[in-house]
Order: C-alpha cells, then structure tokens, then sequence
C-alpha cells in the first residue's frame, strides 16, 4: 500500500511487471514471483481508485509507435510529439510507409523491445532530455516495424539508431532483426534491415545496477536461441561475446530490474550511456 501511494502521489503509470521488480527487491519476503503480484493487486478491495487500478494493469496496446513528424500520402501531416503516452501507431501497409515523407530534429533513434518500457520513457518526457525518436514493435519485429525503421534509417542516416533490449538471447535476437533483417527472407533481408542498429542495453556490464534477486536463469528456449545465433556469421565478436556471458553465467535480466534504483532511473541510465557513447 506504500508503494502503491507513492505511485499516485508521483502520478506514474506503472505496470505490473515494473510493480514486481521494486517489490521483489524492497520486500522479498513478501512477493517472490509476478503471479503473486497480479494476484494481490486484483484481490486488494481496498484499491477503490479506478485511477489507481488502471495504472497498475498489465500494459497492452498497440504494437508500433514512432515519435517523428510525417506527411502520409494523402498529404495530412501527423506530429507525433502531440500523442500522448502510447505514442503514434503506424499502418502495416508497406506501400503507404514506402511514400512518407519524414522530417525530424532528433539526434538519436531509440528502439525498445517493450511498449511497457516504451510508455515509461515517453511518460518521463526522455526526448525533452535527448532529442530523439522512440520506436517499439512490443517484442518481436514485425515487418512493417523494420521496414520503418529501415525507411528512417535512410532518411536520416547521420543519426545513431540505439536498440534497449532485455539481457537476454531473445533480446539479441530481435536487435539482430531490426539490424539485419530476417534471416529467412534470404536475399530480400536487407530491405527490412537497418545495418547501423547498436546495442545500447541491457549488455553485461550493466549487471552491476541490478540486484541479484532480479536476475532469473536462463530457459531452454533461451539456450535455443543462443545456439542459432552463434551460428550466424553476420554476428559481430562483440555481440558473441555477450551472448557467451549469458550462456556461461546461465542467467538473464530484464529491462524493468533497473526500476530497483526508482521509477525515474531508466531515463538517467539512458542519457549516461548516450552521453558516453557506451554502444556496440
């Protein structure tokens, strides 16, 4: 009831999963796994604040944003700054993505494997602090996502595209997605790629900011994917050597476990690595 106060007196937005982590850290004999969390916050009657309980459901909404002006090609003009924390979600079409016409005084494009992570940063106003576009797929690249991403890479080629992703083999894998395309789309992955995408985050030496209780062992599925993409020969050394440390440390971390530091820490993460060129 602490945290969930301090939660509306901050007047955050806070999920599920961001609720887990600070409580699995601040009060481990209390909460050891995200179902007892769920479960707690949909039992609790005293939690009588709709405003309260809709900011701690599970986030799901739309699957691409982009923060960027554009003309469609029906000439409306779409200024994704006026959008609220969602962001602006993209048409799937191809063809109408292919006739934009995009402009932008950003510096940076961020590409975030979560819609979670994605709403937090953009409730935090992070492009106020470093001009940039934020894109998200919500997991998985779909292809009008990299197709976007691959478009805007164009347009703007001097700006770095930085992809924050969970430490993990399945985070690398949809880093690599956006970079290099799909794989199985053979001779036509390139078109969907974006070759300039570096790795912001999670990397090993961020496991230094995470506690030890947030850190979670690797699954099958997990060393799975660690083995395709060792059998990649586009995969540079140091994303290999990443992708090492995971298999031999048998663990992973999530982007959330670093609200362990306060809802606000991402957002001085960020603009401490940026500032630092601390990408691959």
């Amino acid at each position: 009831m602490e945290m969930c106060l301090q939660i509306l007196v901050q007047e955050k937005r806070v999920t599920q999963r961001e609720l887990y982590y600070n409580l699995l850290c601040g009060s481990p004999e209390y909460f050891r796994s995200q179902v007892e969390v769920t479960r707690t916050i949909q039992a609790d009657t005293v939690l009588e604040s709709w405003r309260l309980v809709e900011d701690l459901l599970l986030a799901a909404f739309c699957c691409r944003h982009l923060s960027i002006s554009f003309i469609e090609p029906n000439q409306e003009i779409v200024d994704c700054s006026t959008y609220g924390f969602s962001g602006h979600a993209i048409t799937g079409d191809l063809k109408s993505l292919e006739k934009l016409v995009m402009k932008t005084d950003a510096r940076y494009i961020i590409v975030i494997e979560k819609h979670a992570v994605f709403q937090r940063l953009v409730e935090d106003r992070i492009f106020n602090q470093i001009p940039s576009i934020l894109m998200t797929a919500k997991g998985y690249p779909d292809l009008a996502t990299r197709f976007l991403l691959h478009r805007v890479s164009q347009a703007f080629p001097s700006l770095p595209i930085l992809a924050l992703v969970d430490w993990n083999p399945a985070g690398l894998a949809i880093l690599c997605t956006f970079k290099y395309g799909s794989i199985g789309m053979g001779l036509e992955a390139y078109r969907y790629g974006a070759c300039n995408v570096r790795w912001l985050g999670l990397r090993g030496d961020d496991l230094q900011l995470i506690p030890e209780e947030s850190l979670t062992p690797l699954k099958a599925k997990d060393l799975q994917i660690a083995k395709s993409l060792t059998s990649l020969d586009i995969l540079q050394d140091n994303y290999k050597e990443e992708l090492s440390l995971m298999v031999q440390s048998g663990q992973r971390a999530e982007i959330e476990a670093l609200y362990y530091h306060g809802y606000d820490f991402l957002g001085k993460y960020l603009a401490k690595k940026i500032v630092q060129a601390n990408y691959i």
